[in-house]
């Protein structure tokens, strides 16, 4: 039976699936679930294998919140001897398709990270095999299909492929950023990722240039400041706590000991507004919509923190009260929601207006 493979952070799989089977029931698509706790696997197996490819072509990857990749199965789990493992591979997979790249995986665990060695060896011999007889495609042809092999052990792997369109860019959907030593607090990732995840690379030069200005609500001690300030930002950082000092001889930075909740800037000329703050999260979803409905900002970047229970309830009520709140001033906007690799209990949420609040006299 075929399914639908996801990869999320381990302790997710609940959400993750969720998530997947509700989606997918919007388009039609039913199967069941199967979770690997723990492992940040998800297994969708469908009722009907041919909506898999159905199901990578209608709904966007972007959409789902707690998966980072995916992809479907062409095989089921292939025990794999302990010797000639790529013809094994091979012969599992066939010559019918083609693929354009090949994706060596493991589970997002210790034990799987373990195995990223075994996999960079076995990457080698596996590539040159599947070109040879034509089922890779010539390396930089970045169109079509990916092929996955998620190696549970090494002696069992998962084939299977996803949309190159469709899909994530990194391997496991996990982008491996360096932690910036300048940086006051690790929580500077967050928001790098997410500039990344969410704003195109063809949009960067004029969205995320020198000369913006933002503002970044529970600033201290400045680790989303800092990715402003990096990118050649005017930053004004709202927070009753310190903040770096070697971000305020930038002079990039001024500082108002403020309540997050309190603050309105002077003059609507801010581009970004920027929040992490530990707060409930419906709060903060109706304060960042506020801010973009008043004009305050043009576009938001946010977290929102996650209750130990009801985790996907809540994502759906708090990003559906930005909804509504748009759509009663019959505004057009764009909303992205994204469990990214380095959050932890929390979603990132990116929302814009995309066309002017109608005011009344």
């Amino acid at each position: 039976m075929t399914a639908i493979v996801l990869y999320c952070r381990p302790g997710f799989e609940k959400e993750c699936g969720a998530e997947i089977q509700e989606k997918a029931a919007w388009n039609e698509i039913y199967g069941y679930l199967e979770l690997s706790k723990k492992q940040g696997l998800v297994y969708f197996h469908l009722h009907q294998s041919e909506d898999a490819e159905k199901l990578l072509q209608k709904l966007p990857l972007k959409r789902l919140i707690f998966a980072r990749q995916w992809f479907a199965t062409v095989t089921d789990k292939i025990e794999l001897p302990e010797y000639n493992r790529v013809e094994a591979i091979c012969e599992a997979l066939g010559e019918e398709w083609q693929y354009s790249d090949l994706r060596m995986e493991t589970p997002d665990t210790n034990d799987g990270k373990s195995l990223s060695k075994f996999c960079r060896k076995l990457s080698v011999p596996l590539r040159q095999a599947l070109r040879k007889t034509k089922v890779l495609t010539e390396k930089g042809n970045n169109d079509g299909v990916n092929l996955h092999a998620l190696f549970l052990s090494g002696q069992q792997v998962i084939l299977g492929y996803s949309f190159t369109h469709n899909s994530s860019e990194h391997i496991m959907g996990i982008p491996r950023l360096k932690f910036p030593s300048q940086s006051p607090s690790r929580s500077t990732l967050k928001l790098d990722e997410a500039f990344l995840n969410f704003i195109p690379k063809d949009e960067r030069e004029t969205r995320l240039t020198s000369g913006l200005r933002a503002v970044d609500l529970g600033a201290a001690p400045g680790g989303w400041t800092y990715q402003l300030v990096r990118r050649g930002m005017m930053v004004t950082s709202i927070d009753n706590g310190p903040m770096a000092e070697s971000l305020m001889e930038t002079g990039q930075v001024k500082h108002y000991m403020v309540d997050g909740f309190k603050y309105t800037p002077m003059k609507q000329n801010v581009y970004w507004l920027v929040c992490d703050m530990i707060e409930k999260p419906s709060r903060v979803a109706k304060l960042m919509a506020q801010w973009l409905l008043n004009g305050y900002c043009k576009e938001a970047m946010f977290n929102l923190k996650l209750p130990m229970k009801g985790r996907y309830q809540e994502v759906q009520k708090d990003l559906q009260l930005i909804k509504d709140m748009f759509t009663k001033e019959h505004v057009k906007y764009e909303i992205y929601a994204k469990h990214l690799y380095y959050d932890r209990e929390e979603i990132t949420v990116h929302a814009r207006l995309l066309s002017p609040v109608l005011r009344k006299d």
